[in-house]
């Protein structure tokens, strides 16, 4: 053996060699007892504890310079380690810091590990027994802070975001908004409604629930594509007695007031992107149910699993008063939230059901609608909740705008059906297209009218507005009820569809955050009839800072009159009836019309005909005849490019 016989030379050796040999020998006994130690003390490759227990991996998309500094360079003072005993390592002060107050920039970022949840870290942030949590990837950044900021516009401080991606968890650290790592290794990008990542994304909220009940606190969680209107917590307070609380996608209210709804005559889904549990036996048996049965099939919608689990017991009522239910296990006391005030994306943005009821919203989840993350985004802000950097008050190239004009037949008059909403809906598109040709030549960001539907818009047949609902009809209705939303942000090739055109939601120029810069630099412009006096498509203004502007101008002559106005901020047309007489470039409006045309999306859907939907037409008017049908068969089923 190689170890005897390095014993024996040791013992007929001079001292000098013997002394060598020792040395060698001990320091290869300690290299073995380290490299064995690390062996057996690593984590297995199967571990799955994620989020829960320590990680060092990056996210994708995070440069070697964005990197968490490993434990080897934690903190550089020396009361930092030893804060926090049996919890993540960190001073006191660094998880209890005022919200918004960002660290110092002297100061290095904590380890990754620093960031996990424990109930040391979430004690922190409590506050009355109360956390209030959501959680995300970067892609939904802007969201997590406009979530946050309306929180803390209302005075609540007890708020944490779980960041799936170290690329967030950085970025929320520096902004000073308090955050745990979720160990979710999640790509940085949109994951979109249905996809593999977004049910992964349902079963990490069911795990999250499942590990903060023990800690003993109530939890309050919430999807980051809602908004806090009004402060929750004193509604949440006046049923102490139920163990969970939940929105739904009721469309039909039970009730006219503020108690919850009648749970007998709810048949819309809970939903789980607001809801309240209280640390109670009965809901932490809920959510462990719940998180085991979306872990047995990862197909299962984290919604649909909840809604199944709860709904195997539903009743009796807990008492005559209170709008609770024995639910799940009948020892569980439910309640649903009214659909008035923390609504949906259908009973706030359609039917404005608080506006008619004369509630005030306490919530608004962007369900209901249809063009994906932009579509959530762009009806926030036409709403005016949704905190955006200043850059998007003062475009490049300022705006344009124009007062949209309807008759009154086809808003008010006669009875309200497919063929009156489409007339209404196409007699409006005309005129956007227009002021799209002209915010594309002058280069300037389209600020989009209000929009009037005459129905409602699903995802199945119905025969314009649900019976019960409180639509209104005719009614304000979302862009992306007609526009697809997320097209026209989306950066298509400029070579092949032309210059990008910018657009604004219609309430941007009575946003409270619209610098006075902005407003206070506005040109009025009159549509005239050529020849008329003061009409001569010359870049003169009138009394008043008003233009005149013959009708039916080139896009020659838009670019040269208004060249002149460039440092302008806001342009606003009086109309944009028979504003534009065409391209004299063909190759530009071949281009224009290829973008354009990709912009309108489908009403959906009537009655007894498969497929049920109908698609808009950017150019309807240039075809003789067109009539809003369903396309007759599979070969016509595409949009009309």
């Amino acid at each position: 053996m190689a170890w005897r016989n390095a014993c024996d030379d040791v013992a007929h050796s001079k001292p000098l060699f013997l002394t060598i040999y020792t040395t060698v020998i001990v320091g290869i006994v300690v290299s073995s007892l380290y490299v064995f130690s690390a062996i057996y003390s690593s984590k297995p490759a199967g571990d799955t504890s994620g989020w829960l227990s320590s990680s060092s991996s990056i996210a994708p998309g995070l440069d070697e310079h964005q990197r968490l500094p490993d434990q080897k360079h934690n903190f550089s003072k020396p009361d930092i380690t030893h804060a926090m005993p049996n919890s993540a390592p960190g001073p006191p002060n660094k998880w209890a810091r005022p919200i918004w107050e960002a660290p110092p920039q002297n100061e290095k970022m904590p380890p990754l590990k620093a960031f996990r949840l424990t109930k040391e870290l979430v004690q922190h942030r409590v506050k009355d027994n109360i956390i209030i949590v959501t959680f995300g990837n970067y892609a939904f950044m802007d969201f997590i802070l406009n979530w946050a900021k309306h929180l803390t516009d209302l005075g609540l401080s007890n708020l944490l975001v779980g960041a799936m991606d170290t690329k967030l968890l950085e970025a929320l650290y520096w902004k000073g908004v308090p955050v745990f790592d979720m160990g979710s290794h999640m790509s940085t990008v949109d994951v979109g409604w249905g996809s593999p990542t977004f049910h992964k994304m349902g079963r990490e909220k069911a795990i999250l629930i499942d590990s903060v009940l023990p800690y003993g606190f109530e939890l309050l969680m919430c999807d980051t594509d809602m908004v806090w209107l009004k402060d929750p917590l004193p509604y949440l307070a006046r049923y102490p007695g139920a163990d969970v609380l939940t929105s739904s996608d009721q469309l039909i209210p039970t009730v006219v007031d503020d108690s919850l709804e009648v749970w007998q005559e709810v048949s819309g889904a809970y939903n789980v992107g607001i809801f309240h549990w209280r640390p109670t036996d009965s809901a932490k048996k809920l959510a462990k149910e719940w998180k085991q049965m979306l872990f047995a099939d990862d197909k299962v919608w984290d919604q649909n699993g909840f809604n199944d689990i709860v709904r195997k017991r539903l009743g009796p009522p807990v008492d005559e008063d209170s709008g609770l239910v024995y639910a799940f296990d009948g020892k569980l006391k439910l309640g649903i939230l009214p659909a008035s005030i923390f609504c949906s994306g259908h009973t706030y943005f359609v039917q404005a059901m608080y506006q008619q009821l004369r509630l005030e919203p306490y919530a608004v989840h962007t369900t209901f609608q249809f063009a994906g993350t932009e579509g959530k985004r762009h009806r926030l802000r036409e709403a005016m909740v949704f905190y955006d950097p200043p850059e998007y008050y003062n475009p490049p190239g300022g705006f344009l705008s124009f007062k949209p004009s309807i008759p009154k037949n086809l808003l008010l008059s006669g009875t309200h059906t497919i063929e009156s909403h489409f007339s209404l809906v196409n007699y409006q598109v005309k005129q956007i297209r227009t002021a799209l040709a002209i915010a594309s030549l002058l280069n300037r960001t389209l600020v989009m009218p209000p929009l009037w539907c005459v129905v409602d818009r699903l995802w199945f047949p119905h025969p314009g507005v649900l019976e019960g609902t409180m639509t209104r009809q005719p009614f304000l209705c979302p862009l992306d009820h007609v526009f697809e939303v997320n097209v026209m942000l989306q950066a298509l090739p400029e070579e092949e569809f032309g210059p990008g055109i910018g657009i604004r939601e219609y309430s941007i120029l009575d946003n409270p955050s619209m610098p006075l810069e902005v407003k206070s630099s506005w040109l009025d412009v009159h549509l005239c009839k050529d020849g008329t006096p003061d009409c001569d498509a010359s870049n003169a203004t009138t009394v008043g800072g008003v233009l005149r502007l013959p009708k039916h101008s080139t896009d020659e002559t838009l670019m040269r009159v208004f060249s002149s106005f460039k440092d302008v901020k806001v342009i606003q047309f009086s109309s944009m009836q028979d504003a534009f007489a065409g391209f004299t470039d063909k190759i530009r409006e071949d281009k224009f019309r290829k973008r354009v045309k990709r912009y309108v999306g489908i009403w959906c859907c009537v009655m007894d005909h498969t497929p049920g939907h109908i698609y808009y037409d950017m150019y309807w008017d240039e075809k003789p005849g067109w009539k809003p049908i369903p396309p007759q068969s599979s070969e016509d089923d595409h949009p009309p490019w």
